[in-house]
């Protein structure tokens, strides 16, 4: 008698681990527009944040719960019955909640970050999972650092919150420490402990799921390990974007289960065709770019240069490639839309390449297209940056006014910025050794903040020819917090001001700035 294939199930933590990446910070209409790619792209699961640590963050999880359709929504909670409030408080309203609850349970942890003991560790997770289940249905409880847990202690704590009432346990490697081999015996060893667990007391089967780091370059490795040896959740980023050196990219485990389903004989639900749209989404609203040769979404990933393999594709693309570019929805067929094209054109393409605007979003963002239209054939990287500052603008505290600069070879540059703020226009004059260095200074002072690190800034054509988009990205420190900003316009000194402001804003509204108010 044929079995069913075991179905793999896919968490993903873009909008939560993704974000700590320095100089990340999505705004809650960012998150809502990733969530909904998110769910087209048929992710079972979806942390939408960490509620508990700022009313903003909370107000964004609230916001993504409401938008899925189809997809779960997780909020990640300490062992905390405040932290588990707020979670709850965010994800009610979801068609899938889940309350994600997490503790260290490695010693190093336990010591000198905990300062507590073992026992300790093992009450408070019987409290806070058995109070997260009073709430809650659906329950995942985190080891955090469990690659580098004492195994016994490791077992206890999985029994400790399966008898409270988890009904997912994550394996996670929270520093990239372990290697394949040693993470998959570890993986096979707590399976068979969960499914002892499962038997003894008389549970519905519990999921196992892990979460790898990537800081020795093992987090795909490790995961696609822990699929072999009993895991039926991953968790995992877009782009492997996250902390220090990321996370596991869902795309390549997404594409080997997907090429070598001949040796992992499993199935997942993810539909591939919208791997590329959604990397190309999430690399334009953080700001962090893909690297040309990163696995399945790279520029370079099914690229060839060498004379031998050129030919060797040019006779069968089977010879050099494992996947086609249509696997991961990749098309040489973008289309071109210039001045002559329609609303209702320009309004599916915005929708094709990820985004979800209202009525009086397409509005806004197709009159300026038909500016940019006017001067030259619009393809769609000139979309997404047009879609992009549309979706800054709805939650920015300061917005670009006018500005002007005087610069030459034989004086020092002078730059007049005005931005509003609130309805209010606030108006600044700066020097600099340059017409952006003059405007960043005129920006600093507008701030009122006295310690702005610019620490970087580039400037690249967004498409070819002398008409392109120039578009400009900074990252900005602020009292050693980092935030990021970009924005794209043919006026390259206006495309840098306007980044700049982007940055501005993420800080002013993680700040807790309002509208009016000025430092």
């Amino acid at each position: 008698m044929l079995t069913e294939p075991r179905r793999i199930r896919f968490f993903d933590t873009t909008l939560r681990d993704g974000e700590q990446m320095p100089g990340v910070h999505l705004s809650r209409v960012h998150k809502v527009e990733i969530a909904r790619q998110l769910e087209r792209l048929q992710v079972d699961m979806i942390e939408a944040g960490f509620p508990a640590s700022s009313a903003g963050d909370k107000k964004a999880v609230e916001a993504v719960a409401a938008a899925l359709r189809s997809s779960g929504t997780a909020a990640l909670a300490r062992c905390s019955r405040s932290d588990i409030d707020a979670a709850w408080e965010a994800v009610k309203g979801a068609v899938h909640p889940r309350i994600h609850v997490f503790i260290a349970t490695s010693d190093i942890h336990i010591e000198y970050k905990l300062k507590s003991n073992r026992e300790a560790v093992l009450e408070k997770i019987s409290d806070s999972v058995s109070y997260a289940r009073s709430l809650c249905e659906d329950i995942e409880f985190s080891a955090e650092d469990a690659g580098r847990t004492d195994v016994d202690y490791l077992l206890a704590a999985v029994e400790t919150a399966v008898r409270a009432g988890a009904t997912t346990i994550n394996i996670p490697d929270t520093v990239g420490y372990t290697m394949p081999a040693d993470y998959g015996r570890l993986i096979h060893r707590i399976r068979e402990h969960m499914d002892a667990l499962t038997e003894s007391c008389q549970t519905p089967p519990l999921i196992l799921s892990v979460h790898c780091h990537n800081d020795l370059g093992c987090a795909t490795a490790n995961s696609l390990a822990a699929i072999e040896n009993g895991a039926e959740q991953v968790e995992c980023t877009i782009n492997g974007l996250g902390e220090r050196a990321g996370n596991a990219a869902l795309e390549e485990i997404v594409m080997a289960l997907r090429i070598r389903s001949d040796y992992y004989g499993v199935t997942c639900g993810i539909e591939t065709s919208q791997l590329i749209r959604t990397s190309r989404l999430i690399s334009s609203l953080t700001g962090i770019a893909v690297p040309p040769n990163k696995a399945v979404v790279g520029d370079n990933a099914f690229a060839h240069e060498s004379g031998i393999h050129q030919h060797g594709v040019l006779a069968d693309r089977r010879t050099y490639e494992i996947m086609t570019p249509e696997m991961i929805g990749l098309s040489k067929d973008n289309l071109v839309l210039g001045k002559l094209s329609g609303r209702h054109a320009f309004s599916q393409r915005v929708a094709e390449l990820g985004y979800n605007l209202d009525p009086k979003g397409i509005d806004i963002c197709f009159q300026r297209f038909k500016t940019l239209a006017d001067k030259k054939t619009v393809c769609d990287e000139d979309i997404m940056a047009i879609v992009n500052e549309y979706l800054d603008s709805l939650e920015s505290i300061y917005t670009l006014d006018t500005f002007q600069i005087q610069s030459g070879n034989q004086q020092r540059a002078m730059a007049m910025i005005s931005l509003n703020c609130g309805g209010t226009s606030i108006a600044e004059a700066a020097l600099g050794d340059g017409p952006v260095n003059a405007a960043f200074n005129a920006i600093n002072r507008l701030s009122g903040v006295d310690e702005i690190v610019l620490e970087e800034y580039t400037i690249k054509a967004v498409t070819e020819g002398a008409d392109a988009l120039g578009e400009a990205k900074v990252k900005i420190s602020i009292y050693g917090v980092s935030y990021s900003g970009r924005s794209a316009s043919t006026d390259i000194i206006k495309a840098s001001i306007k980044a700049y402001v982007n940055a501005l804003n993420k800080w002013a509204k993680v700040s807790g700035l309002g509208a009016g108010e000025s430092r």
